[in-house]
């Protein structure tokens, strides 16, 4: 498959990566955990080499499959993991209330020391902090990373879901690899600032929920329910009023694909990688078959002019709903 490059240090990865938190968390049924190994190695028999975790998937079980599946091929791939959310009860603010959010610079590097054991590895390629921590001074986080930078624990850093600000005061202490934060044709407020300022800096970018968690495949309609305990119940925009509207888009997409005669998610993800060169997606699955799917993406391609008619068509469609719970969208930084 491919590569691209993110960062200054030039961080070679498969074009689309794997995310790997619906093995653990957030999307059930969840399959056994010998067949999440076997679709994760044979993500990488496809070419995938980037696969993206963090240590509260699973409250650090999704770390350990990863690590599992991985061990074998270690040094032919490329792990990113996250951490920020605190999964340490002994870790106490001032008042000796347990932290949540946490970009401590002990906290970091403790951290740092489970995700390694989990993964079974003794190097993190790009380790991320998941969340912003609006108590803690990002210049010490960013210096916490530099500490591990230079112990080898891991090579490169980045921010998830992190305002413009706090990208360019915490890239000047210490150079950011990547950002991670939601991207698609579902949501794009990152359009707004962050893509220009990650050019200028020479930052790459990551996309979760690339599919707008799965909405774009096709697969989800105005009328479709999820399981009890799946994420998206909880997310506003999946809610029945505002899919009402929202379908608007998804019944685009179809109509783009069937032009092209390939999937919705092939447009999906061929949009996104004919953004920057520098945008590497992370669409998320627990099946080989997606997979194959999702990388025939990048055989996708479109025109200057289809890019600008797609443009104004998104532009046209007013998506309705938040992306977040109330107090989860709190916790994001665009």
């Amino acid at each position: 498959m491919e590569k691209r490059y993110l960062g200054k240090n030039k961080l070679a990865v498969s074009v689309i990566g794997l995310g790997c938190m619906g093995f653990s968390q957030s999307y059930p049924p969840y399959i056994p955990s010998d067949e999440a190994v076997a679709v994760i190695r044979g993500a990488y028999d496809l070419g995938v080499t980037f696969f993206d975790t963090a240590d509260v998937y699973g409250c650090g079980e999704n770390e350990k499959l990863l690590g599992k599946a991985l061990k074998p091929i270690r040094k032919n791939v490329v792990i990113a993991t996250k951490c920020g959310f605190n999964l340490y009860d002994d870790l106490k603010d001032e008042l000796g209330r347990p932290i949540g959010i946490c970009g401590r610079a002990d906290y970091v590097k403790k951290a740092v020391e489970k995700s390694l054991q989990r993964l079974q590895t003794d190097y993190i390629d790009l380790y991320y902090l998941h969340r912003v921590d609006p108590h803690t001074p990002i210049e010490e986080t960013a210096g916490a990373m530099a500490d591990l930078i230079k112990e080898g624990k891991i090579l490169n850093w980045g921010i998830s879901e992190a305002s413009v600000r706090t990208v360019r005061t915490a890239h000047g202490v210490c150079p950011l690899t990547a950002v991670q934060s939601e991207y698609s044709m579902w949501y794009r407020a990152v359009e707004k600032e962050l893509l220009a300022t990650l050019e200028e800096l020479n930052i790459g970018f990551v996309p979760f929920s690339p599919l707008g968690k799965a909405v774009l495949t096709g697969r989800i309609q105005k009328d479709t329910t999820f399981a009890q305990d799946d994420f998206r119940n909880i997310i506003p925009r999946f809610n029945k009023e505002n899919m009402q509207n929202n379908i608007k888009l998804v019944d685009y997409v179809e109509e783009l694909a069937k032009n092209k005669a390939v999937t919705p998610a092939q447009i999906a993800l061929a949009w996104l990688l004919a953004q920057k060169p520098w945008i590497v997606p992370i669409p998320g699955t627990k099946k080989l078959s997606r997979i194959r799917e999702n990388i025939k993406s990048t055989d996708v391609s479109f025109s200057p002019e289809e890019l600008t008619a797609i443009r104004n068509t998104l532009d046209s469609i007013t998506i309705t709903g938040c992306r977040y719970p109330e107090e989860q969208e709190k916790l994001t930084g665009l």
